[in-house]
């Protein structure tokens, strides 16, 4: 049931609006329809939305739009490339392990060039010192004294990453490898390396000035990995 409030509000309302002349009614609906219409104008007026990025690089692009036109008759010129190589180091030449590899980690531990020449002779050489299937022997492939414990050449070291760095190291210190260096360093021919091997006090038989020498093509042999 309604209250007295609410039915006395009620009331007053339906008297208002009976008080109300048609005309003025009908007037108040216009302008009512009239602001509607003003509103809808100045929505349909209202700016658009910013342009987005995609939109801004497209118009700049065809604003500022070029053309590049090149002569058929333009000459073709060749473009010189430097060259690069790359030179192993001891774990790749360790991972190797073969009698080349340790020759190769030689010339790399002296600061010499690894090119055919000097690595065919101290591979040869190596052959000379403990033959082609034993080349580790005692891991002293030359039979270097110098830091080994043996200075006949008979000593060992703990390995052949270390008796690699021993022999450079020993021509290095010796007055009398100096030739040995100096042919090693320019890469000279095979014979001036080994001739200048067999003149130093490497072996005190100097192989007999080549007497003792192979020239026969070393074969490629692996060593044990525990010797590296």
């Amino acid at each position: 049931m309604n209250s007295p409030l609410s039915f006395y509000v009620a009331m007053r309302e339906a008297f208002r609006r009976a008080r109300t002349p048609p005309r003025t009614r009908k007037f108040l609906a216009v302008g009512a329809a009239t602001i509607a219409l003003s509103l809808t104008a100045i929505a349909a007026m209202a700016p658009p939305p910013p342009p987005s990025a995609a939109d801004l690089i497209v118009a700049y692009n065809a604003a500022h739009a070029q053309k590049l036109t090149v002569s058929e008759n333009v000459a073709i010129v060749g473009v010189a490339r430097d060259t690069y190589s790359a030179t192993p180091g001891i774990q790749t030449l360790a991972a190797g392990g073969t009698n080349y590899d340790w020759a190769k980690l030689v010339l790399l531990s002296g600061g010499w060039p690894m090119t055919d020449a000097n690595v065919t002779v101290l591979t040869r050489w190596m052959r000379q010192e403990n033959g082609a299937d034993n080349w580790w022997n005692r891991n002293n492939p030359l039979n270097n004294g110098w830091g080994s414990g043996g200075g006949g050449g008979t000593g060992s070291y703990p390995g052949l990453v270390v008796a690699a760095q021993m022999a450079a190291e020993s021509l290095q210190r010796n007055a009398g490898y100096s030739a040995i260096l100096a042919a090693l360093a320019s890469s000279a021919p095979t014979e001036v390396i080994e001739n200048a091997i067999w003149a130093s006090p490497w072996a005190a038989s100097h192989y007999a000035n080549g007497g003792h020498w192979s020239y026969t093509p070393v074969s490629v042999v692996k060593a044990p990995a525990g010797s590296w």
